[in-house]
């Protein structure tokens, strides 16, 4: 199984993969979802298990190639879709900071974690769904059992030993087994000029979106040698 500069993009269409496979539409809100087999076989026996106990879940967001996440920043971009109920294109802001803004929950086109086949969103992407009855017995479980099946959440909570990145997202958990080794590939196989094709991609540098993004991930789902120094 080569890891390559496609893979690791976006840049295909899963359904034309034979190492992706649909999710059957029980374990999802719609159909059309895809995830590495892998990643898919993993994540059925974990949600069994969570049905077994009486927590429901359900995959909401799966793999996003290059195209989708491109509509996704490209909406937010041009103010189409509204980031924290604002329309960044009529703030009169820079381009760095109209990254910023979008950086905070939403990838880069080519950076994203969802390209990979190996990354999943659960239930809901509302951070205020996880402090309900329902949702904090969601991220309980998941919390304490989602190891036994190698999946783990890469966007914790800020602090001194996850300084940079994404906000906290306890929504996405990643299927480690896989999503560690196209972490460790990221950085040697992908440059900033791989930033392109999307409005605002001559930002990705300044933003230091491999180092501060890709790499700002917790500590569990990181490489040993790519860990986080001095933390």
């Amino acid at each position: 199984m080569e890891i390559n500069k496609t893979w690791l993009t976006g840049r295909f269409n899963p359904n034309e993969r034979s190492d992706f496979a649909e999710i059957p539409i029980e374990l999802c809100d719609e159909a059309g979802h895809f995830l590495h087999v892998e990643a898919l076989n993993a994540w059925k026996e974990l949600q069994h298990a969570a049905q077994e106990d009486g927590v429901q879940l359900q995959i909401i967001s799966s793999t996003r190639n290059f195209d989708r996440q491109k509509r996704i920043w490209e909406n937010k971009w041009n103010g189409i879709t509204l980031t924290n109920g604002e329309n960044l294109s009529m703030l009169g802001l820079s381009d760095l900071e109209r990254s910023q803004r979008i950086l905070k929950y939403s990838a880069m086109p080519g950076s994203s974690r969802h390209h990979w086949g190996t990354d999943l969103d659960i239930n809901s992407v509302e951070p205020e769904y996880f402090t309900t009855h329902e949702g904090i017995n969601v991220y309980e479980w998941m919390s304490n059992n989602a190891k036994q099946f190698g999946f783990a959440q890469p966007y914790t909570s800020k602090s001194m030993k996850r300084r940079f990145g994404y906000e906290e997202e306890k929504w996405h958990w990643s299927f480690l087994p896989l999503s560690i080794r196209l972490t460790a590939a990221y950085p040697k196989l992908i440059n900033y000029i791989d930033f392109l094709g999307f409005d605002g991609n001559d930002t990705a540098e300044a933003m230091r979106v491999i180092d501060h993004y890709v790499l700002g991930i917790s500590k569990v789902c990181l490489p040993e040698d790519l860990w986080p120094k001095n933390v």
